[in-house]
């Protein structure tokens, strides 16, 4: 066969667009749409269910065994939940010691009756909170199958998250309820035991129909398909449904592209909508209490509000719904919908609220796997709330992220902190998973920022949505698309402030006249390396900011983004502990140094940042 030759400037486009191909098929993600028939017994607090799964296997492997989640199943005496929480140093107060003192009444529990799969039996084996699979026949690679399962379970009184009979007195809370496929991914199974913290899912469609006594009203993460037949949507304040006694309803839900569903219901729920725009609507479900009306009606067109800005800064909210209900145990966030406990302040009211909405971002539609990365998840999310708090409340903090700084100043660099790294389950404290989780991960988005610059910062989280909604994205896959929109390159910064507790640590050593001009020396004290700021300030009033990138950036960031003139340094080596800036200021005109003026850095020694008036003129040193 005689070769093709081809020039080389033909070659290189062929190239680059099989590398495209191939990295575009190089991501996959599994499927699993849900069809369910649930009945609920409002007297014994146990339902039954049909499930009806189409399953379709993205992945290039041949899948032998499944598994599935069963949650409800931790809520018992002796569970690895209660266990630890009886264990662990810090124990999360809502959980204690509950679990070890439920009767069987109260308990939770989830068994699954039989699961077929193409109408053949499976071999099923109960590990706690884990339904462990063994398939008739293989899975093969791109094949959709269909799992029929039978199962019951008993809701357990609410101690984490889901149950019956909260706090507050609503009757059920329904989440993490019903057999739930495991996630496989590029990494493999995730069949994490549920001992309290966070969650992975199968994106997919659900239809749901829930029967229940007629007395209760539903609210759920979707879209009611018979609401004209419920008479939902039509329940006024002190109002309520006439309807028989002891007859039931079934209430029939619709949630596409989502990951999950959610769903309470209460007898005493009065229900609300509000318009934010064509084709979507707020829904709040929250009971008929005098001492909560006021605030619970005052929240309604800030959560418009908030929902609106969180679609102009970190991407379109593409659901016709999204629903609020009191419920649960303090705020938990799943598709289209949450549960918060409604008897709060209104600044509380509002705060969680929009926490927990702007998860519908970082949960909701990048749907990262909480357990591996927890901070991409409580962290981005609580970046994201404090922009929108700080715009919807009328604050206009220039640094609205101060609190995230100062929470992980508490822990940094002590032999308590824990890498980002760290799977949710596996901290030894429930203050270093929290801290880690939601205040270090806001700081590493916020700090980045500094790094690549705000407006690169505001695009990337942009580009990310839009990249990567309805997937699993990753770290590596975050950082790729920053590094695409600032130009820059960041394995350091993910590399440190993910894989590491090293700290960040930059110091003002010495201020010296050399003729015209002075000399400024300063040292990285910390183990983490970063592009240094640097402020001079003038007897005279004019103030001089010099930046200083770091060589492993392999670039440098915007300065124009300053109200004052920036001055762009050589590059300072992450292995060089001293970096000598030269001023065209004499060391009599100038009245100070400091390190990161405007505090972008979480530097665990600012003390050292900078030489305070009066006392400029006193240092002379330069280490050798």
């Amino acid at each position: 066969m005689q070769a093709i030759k081809m020039p080389f400037k033909t070659l290189i486009p062929l190239f680059i667009l099989v590398m495209s191909n191939f990295s575009s098929m190089a991501y996959w993600q599994q499927r699993a749409d849900y069809q369910m028939d649930i009945q609920l017994d409002v007297k014994t607090h146990r339902y039954g269910g049909k499930s009806r799964i189409t399953y379709t296997n993205n992945s290039p492997d041949i899948l032998d065994k499944v598994f599935f989640h069963l949650y409800n199943n931790a809520f018992q005496p002796g569970s690895q939940m209660d266990i630890r929480s009886r264990t662990i140093a810090d124990p999360d107060s809502r959980v204690g010691t509950r679990i070890s003192q439920l009767g069987e009444a109260e308990q939770g529990w989830i068994h699954v009756k039989s699961l077929k799969l193409n109408g053949r039996d499976c071999s099923l084996e109960e590990v706690e909170t884990i339904l462990e699979v063994t398939l008739p026949e293989s899975i093969k690679p791109g094949a959709k199958v269909v799992f029929e399962m039978e199962w019951e379970a008993q809701s357990p009184i609410q101690i984490r998250r889901s149950g019956r009979s909260n706090k507050e007195g609503v009757a059920y809370s329904m989440s993490q309820w019903y057999p739930k496929l495991c996630e496989y991914d590029m990494e493999g199974w995730h069949s994490n035991p549920y001992v309290g913290r966070e969650f992975h899912g199968v994106w997919g469609n659900f239809l749901v129909n829930i029967t229940l006594d007629s007395r209760y009203v539903v609210g759920a993460g979707g879209v009611l398909l018979n609401s004209e037949e419920i008479g939902y949507g039509y329940q006024k304040a002190g109002t309520k449904m006439k309807v028989p006694a002891g007859s039931t309803l079934t209430w029939k839900w619709k949630a596409e592209n989502v990951h999950d569903f959610m769903w309470a219901a209460d007898p005493d729920y009065l229900h609300d909508i509000y318009n934010v725009k064509p084709g979507l609507d707020l829904h709040f479900l929250y009971q008929n209490d005098s001492t909560i009306l006021e605030n619970w009606k005052a929240l309604q067109p800030k959560v418009a509000e908030a929902i609106r800005y969180l679609s102009e800064h970190f991407g379109d909210y593409p659901y016709p719904v999204y629903s609020v209900i009191q419920g649960g145990d303090g705020g938990m966030e799943y598709p289209m919908g949450t549960l918060i406990t409604g008897k709060r302040s209104f600044g509380s009211l509002l705060g969680v609220t929009v926490h927990e909405l702007a998860h519908m971002w970082y949960h909701g539609m990048l749907a990262t796997n909480e357990a591996l990365y927890e901070w991409m998840d409580e962290g981005f999310c609580s970046y994201a709330s404090s922009e929108c708090m700080n715009a919807i409340a009328g604050n206009q903090d220039p640094r609205p992220h101060t609190d995230a700084y100062d929470s992980y100043l508490e822990i940094a660099g002590t032999e308590e902190e824990e890498a980002l790294s760290t799977h949710a389950d596996h901290y030894n404290t429930n203050r270093a998973y929290g801290i880690a989780a939601y205040s270090k991960g806001e700081v590493l988005l916020d700090q980045l920022g500094y790094v690549i610059g705000r407006k690169n910062l505001k695009k990337g989280l942009l580009n990310y949505f839009e990249e990567w909604k309805f997937r699993h994205p990753d770290s590596r896959d975050f950082k790729r698309v920053m590094e695409k929109t600032s130009g820059l390159e960041l394995d350091w910064y993910f590399e440190y402030f993910e894989y590491s507790t090293k700290t960040i640590d930059y110091a003002v050593r010495s201020l010296s006249g050399n003729g015209s001009g002075s000399q400024i020396v300063l040292e990285r004290a910390g183990l983490m390396p970063m592009p240094v700021e640097v402020r001079v300030e003038l007897r005279s009033g004019a103030v001089y900011d010099y930046y200083i990138p770091l060589e492993l950036m392999r670039g440098a960031k915007p300065v124009d983004e300053r109200e004052n003139t920036v001055f762009q340094q050589q590059d300072w080596p992450w292995t060089h502990p001293y970096y000598a800036l030269e001023v065209a200021h004499t060391i009599e005109d100038i009245l100070s140094v400091t390190i990161d003026p405007e505090g972008g850095t979480a530097d665990v020694n600012p003390d050292n940042n900078s030489v305070e008036p009066g006392d400029v003129e006193g240092i002379y040193f330069f280490p050798e």
